[in-house]
């Protein structure tokens, strides 16, 4: 629907016609006022029987559709443009999927990777065939596993051969994410990935043990200042959309909050959906124990700084839903300033013909 108090006219001037209007009509009321009818015959001055007063009124309705008609049609040379309300169209949507070692904690059943991956075809199924989707693992290094494509079956095979790899590097996968989406962006991937020095963050303390010391550069390196590409305002970008599925936790690669400000400035929303309970559990890999929690605050940030939600879920079920759910919101409404021209030139014809062919019907003859 349009907003009618943003209508603009790119002819403004044309709107004079619309004086003549008035005109037509005048002429059409002393037409009659002199008993000149030559498409209406006379009812006379005899007392109305019954029902004729209508038939009397209604024998004018014509005239007024042709006449708005033309109404329609002059406003349509002035060439309208309106403000819409219309539906945009999601193009493309990665599946950014964490594949770290702690996704194989079973505090949602059977496995957090496993819940993901059910969730994640669901999502996939649910998308209408002109999207796009692709899917990014993100372990200590993110990887594009597919890119985005309208074969669901190609998606779907991805998202079943994930594989489990020690470190979690969200920033990464964001990054990934957003050049396979947005290849002619100038987003330069190495100088992101490479060139942000970064604490690294624990994945999860050892149980009784210390935490590692976060490493830093070698002495005498200069970190690579990567390029950066105009910006947008943040979810601005409505034909691709980012879902990130993970426990939240990094501890590899770039500042993943620094990575959301990069796609917030692409204006593409990162939805977030946290995998795991907030208390936790205890992870036994490789002789050692270790508590993963589900990392809320990280996630929730990524959201708000690219204008998208978050979501969380500790079963199955709830995935399925969140997925669901992600369908509907990614598909943004937005507002755009069209010419309207063709809508009221259609309008006008319409009203033109319709008092045309009701003249014809009831007379035999337009004039």
């Amino acid at each position: 629907m349009p907003e009618w108090h943003s209508i603009q006219f790119v002819w403004p001037r044309l709107l004079w016609l619309l004086a003549t209007l008035p005109l037509w009509l005048g002429l059409y009321i002393a037409w009659q006022a002199r008993g000149v009818q030559r498409a209406w015959p006379s009812a006379g001055k005899a007392p109305l029987a019954p029902g004729v007063g209508f038939w009397r009124i209604t024998r004018h309705v014509p005239v007024l559709l042709i006449l708005s008609g033309l109404a329609g049609l002059l406003l349509a040379m002035a060439r309208p443009q309106a403000i819409l309300l219309l539906p945009s169209r999601i193009d493309t949507v990665m599946l950014a999927i964490d594949s770290s070692g702690s996704m194989r904690a079973g505090d949602v059943q059977p496995s957090r990777i496993e819940a993901a991956q059910a969730a994640a075809k669901s999502f996939v199924l649910g998308q209408p065939a002109q999207v796009k989707l692709g899917v990014v693992s993100v372990a200590g290094a993110a990887a594009l596993v597919q890119a985005p494509t309208d074969q669901r079956d190609l998606v779907l095979q991805a998202i079943d051969q994930l594989s489990l790899q020690p470190g979690s590097a969200l920033g990464s996968g964001m990054v990934i994410a957003l050049h396979a989406m947005l290849p002619g962006s100038g987003l330069d991937v190495r100088g992101l990935i490479d060139g942000e020095a970064r604490p690294q963050a624990a994945h999860g303390a050892p149980l009784g043990g210390a935490t590692p010391a976060p490493t830093t550069p070698a002495s005498g390196a200069v970190p690579r200042q990567p390029n950066s590409p105009p910006k947008v305002p943040p979810g601005s970008n409505s034909a691709a959309a980012i879902v990130l599925l993970s426990d939240g936790q990094s501890n590899a690669g770039p500042d993943p909050l620094k990575m959301a400000q990069v796609a917030a400035d692409l204006g593409v929303r990162v939805y977030t959906v946290g995998v795991g309970s907030v208390q936790g559990t205890v992870l036994k890999a490789q002789g050692m124990q270790m508590r993963v929690k589900l990392d809320e605050a990280s996630l929730k940030k990524i959201a708000e700084i690219t204008r998208a939600e978050y979501f969380s879920a500790d079963n199955r079920q709830d995935l399925l839903k969140i997925y669901q759910s992600l369908s509907n919101k990614i598909v943004l409404k937005k507002h755009r300033r069209t010419e309207i021209t063709a809508l009221c030139a259609l309008l006008g014809m319409l009203l033109l013909s319709w008092g045309c062919v009701w003249t014809w019907w009831r007379h035999g003859r337009i004039i």
